[in-house]
């Protein structure tokens, strides 16, 4: 049965809801006890980092479905860790203070990737070592969801910067209660076409290599990507759809004691490179 493609398709949803809400729930839980409850977020949860390293090695020459799931849930815990570091605020930048009103484009964006610059730089040295050490391998599917996520996340992020017509701030934790001066709600920007033709395409890719594939681990990994890449479209396309997507997560996490920080610095603060 695990070896239907509808069945992994199922599981990337579920994977993707349930590891989403456990993220922002540990983020919840730590913001209402203060800084020092985020550092030890951080570092209670390095096994599931070392996890996920260890599950990327051990899947890399299975041939079988279940490697397949492996690798693909190994990847997720990686991310996962890594998005929990950022939304903690252990891992993110040099620019830690709210953009000014009034800065030219290319002040705004130095700004905002200061606000980013360690959390991606380290997805995109992660990604890369993934990329060596599976070098050759059976079993890449790990790989190719790390790859999907990292590529759909850099893709968000700049439509967020150029501007979108909706964007959820409800769960952004006090950490970061910065990040959101950096983005701009407005028109749909020249991006925005672009982003999700290519997660179309991409999307379209793995749909027709499942259609194509003649092994169970194949239909298996392919799946999973077809899912997970349009998951990512669907992601985009809430930003210009006025749904609710919180909904789908808020009746889990506890509520906030105190409302983020809100302080404003004038233009003359740097930008933190």
């Amino acid at each position: 049965m695990l070896a239907s493609g509808w069945i992994a398709a199922l599981i990337a949803l579920f994977a993707w809801w349930f590891s989403t809400g456990v993220i922002l729930a540990i983020v919840r839980f730590a913001d209402r006890r203060g800084p020092r409850a985020n550092a030890a977020a951080t570092r209670w949860t390095l096994p599931l980092l070392a996890a996920g390293l260890w599950g990327y090695h051990a899947t890399l020459g299975g041939t079988e479905p279940a490697a397949v799931y492996g690798a693909f849930l190994s990847a997720l815990a990686i991310w996962g860790w890594v998005e929990l570091a950022f939304l903690t605020g252990q891992i993110t930048g040099p620019m830690a203070r709210p953009c000014p009103p009034g800065v030219g484009e290319g002040e705004r964006f130095l700004r905002a990737w200061g606000t980013i610059a360690y959390h991606e730089m380290l997805l995109a040295g992660m990604l890369i070592a993934l990329a060596l050490w599976g070098w050759g391998a059976a079993n890449l599917f790990g790989l190719w969801t790390f790859g999907v996520l990292f590529a759909a996340r850099i893709s968000a992020k700049l439509n967020l910067f150029y501007g979108v017509p909706k964007i959820n701030l409800e769960f952004i934790p006090d950490a970061l209660s910065h990040l959101p001066s950096h983005f701009r709600t407005g028109r749909i920007n020249r991006l925005f076409p672009l982003s999700v033709s290519l997660l179309t395409a991409a999307t379209a890719c793995w749909v027709e290599r499942l259609i194509a594939a003649d092994t169970a681990a194949a239909t298996v990994g392919f799946a999973l990507l077809a899912a997970l890449t349009a998951l990512a479209l669907l992601e985009h396309w809430l930003m210009v759809i006025p749904w609710q997507d919180a909904k789908l997560w808020r009746w889990m996490l506890p509520e906030r004691r105190r409302a983020p920080k809100t302080t404003t610095y004038g233009p003359e603060d740097a930008h933190g490179l």
